[in-house]
């Protein structure tokens, strides 16, 4: 039997019950996650961990999402970093979201996720992010 590689995530948000509960999901979807608190501390972990994925708040106390990705793309280490943006704006309408997606690309970000989706979806959503 192959085995799969392990994929290893850092979630970065500033909200503890968020980090709690979404890596608990994802180590059981078997990811590997490492967390950070906030921004700052987002890009000291993206530098010494290289995950595969970042999954970045956008608002954060101190350094936000934005400027914890500009940081990372200025870096030689991170610039390739793929970072998907964590969000709890946005609406489920298709306008919207294609919004927020153009938004995301804009910056530099492989996409968005909304905090306020399904675990299910955005742990399927995570997984999309792999699939080849």
């Amino acid at each position: 039997m192959e085995r799969q590689p392990v994929i290893l995530l850092l979630l970065v948000d500033d909200e503890a019950a968020f980090r709690e509960i979404f890596s608990t999901k994802l180590t059981a979807a078997g990811f590997k996650v490492a967390t950070a608190a906030d921004g700052s501390e987002g890009v000291a972990k993206a530098k010494e961990l290289k995950p595969d994925l970042v999954l970045m708040d956008l608002h954060m106390p101190g350094m936000n999402g934005v400027e914890a990705l500009m940081k990372l793309k200025e870096d030689a280490t991170t610039k390739n970093a793929k970072v998907v943006f964590l969000t709890s704006y946005g609406e489920p309408r298709p306008q919207a979201q294609e919004v927020d997606t153009k938004f995301s690309a804009e910056l530099g970000a492989v996409d968005y996720i909304r905090k306020t989706d399904d675990l299910e979806a955005i742990v399927l959503k995570v997984k999309s992010f792999f699939k080849k």
